[in-house]
């Protein structure tokens, strides 16, 4: 375990209807496939401060913003992989650095109670991310379904469809079925646009026809905005 992965990729986001959504799907048919898992289900663990620092800053729409998660692809236990991600974003560029280790160990030493579980250059930048914040501990648990599409051709596009997103501040382990409260209106899904140089042009007139338009949408933002500002306005405070 330790293995570890370095991604620089543009991320676009874009919020569809169903009816766009099906519609892009259909564009999208002989230029895409869907990846061999399907629709999964991906968990997620965003560490914070205990002022919410990171999602504070998230939400002011800066240049440059960075977060700290842990990510299983399906339910999690000891014996498998759950995966550190350090996630740098400057003008639309996102930097990710990717850590596979056990949920205990990555969950441990992110809160401060272990030193790092492996030494490698992605570990080092996790720790001194992890000492500059200080206070960092599992905050909020972000849940979606996702269908994944790469390109047929071999290129590194990549489109994903998120549904059901769902937030809470309970129950924070990558272990614990899904559920929450939901971050879009019924009907609505988060479509991204991964690629590390431009969009094809099919895609570009795909967009063009169906007047889908970017948007600006942290999820970690959402839910705190949606969920936690409002607490920490009336005067509760989180731990």
């Amino acid at each position: 375990m330790g293995t570890q992965m370095i991604f620089r990729r543009y991320e676009l986001k874009y919020l569809l209807t169903q009816e766009q959504k099906q519609a892009v799907q259909e564009a999208m048919e002989p230029y895409m496939a869907l990846d061999r898992y399907g629709r999964t289900t991906i968990r997620n663990l965003y560490f914070d401060t205990d002022s919410f620092l990171l999602a504070r800053h998230s939400i002011e729409h800066p240049a440059y913003k960075e977060k700290l998660r842990v990510r299983s692809y399906r339910e999690a236990s000891p014996e498998l992989p759950v995966y550190v991600e350090l996630k740098k974003k400057y003008d639309s560029v996102v930097y990710k650095r990717r850590l596979a280790l056990p949920e205990e160990q990555a969950v441990d030493w992110l809160a401060g109670l272990n030193a790092p579980p492996v030494c490698t250059q992605i570990a080092r930048e996790v720790e001194y991310f992890r000492q500059y914040y200080r206070t960092l501990a599992p905050r909020v648990y972000l849940s979606y379904e996702r269908e994944a599409y790469y390109d047929r051709n071999g290129g590194d596009f990549r489109v994903t469809f998120d549904e059901n997103i769902l937030s809470r501040t309970d129950d924070l382990t990558l272990e614990a079925p899904p559920w929450g409260q939901a971050l879009l209106e019924p009907g609505l899904t988060l479509m991204e646009i991964k690629t590390s140089g431009g969009i094809p042009l099919w895609m570009t007139h795909v967009l063009t026809e169906l007047h889908i338009y970017r948007t600006s949408f942290s999820k970690y933002g959402t839910a705190y905005q949606n969920f936690l500002l409002p607490c920490v306005q009336g005067g509760k405070r989180y731990a």
